[in-house]
């Protein structure tokens, strides 16, 4: 799940990703701000949910992926788009 959140005073949205993988122990996203080897590291909450909020600056595109137990790499099922990678998969992109 993605939570906008816009400011009408504030240059940037806060954006809450929750996201619930099975069997998972870590959760972090990677890509935001273009960003792929800086993770952020989401919280676990009791009902095994993962979620953070993160700030990113309005009228920007946004490539990420989750990355589940350090090995796994998932999509966002409700992101705004998918865009092909140079792996042969694709990332999930968020448009705010």
């Amino acid at each position: 799940m993605i939570q906008k959140t816009y400011f009408k005073t504030k240059d940037y949205c806060k954006v809450k990703f929750a996201f619930k993988p099975e069997h998972a122990e870590t959760v972090e996203i990677l890509g935001l701000n273009s960003d792929w080897k800086n993770s952020i590291t989401m919280s676990k909450k009791k009902d095994g949910t993962f979620s953070v909020d993160v700030n990113l600056p309005k009228e920007s595109k946004h490539e990420f992926k989750y990355l589940v137990n350090a090995t796994e790499w998932i999509n966002e099922p409700e992101a705004d788009d998918q865009q092909p990678n140079a792996f042969g998969g694709s990332n999930s992109v968020i448009v705010l």
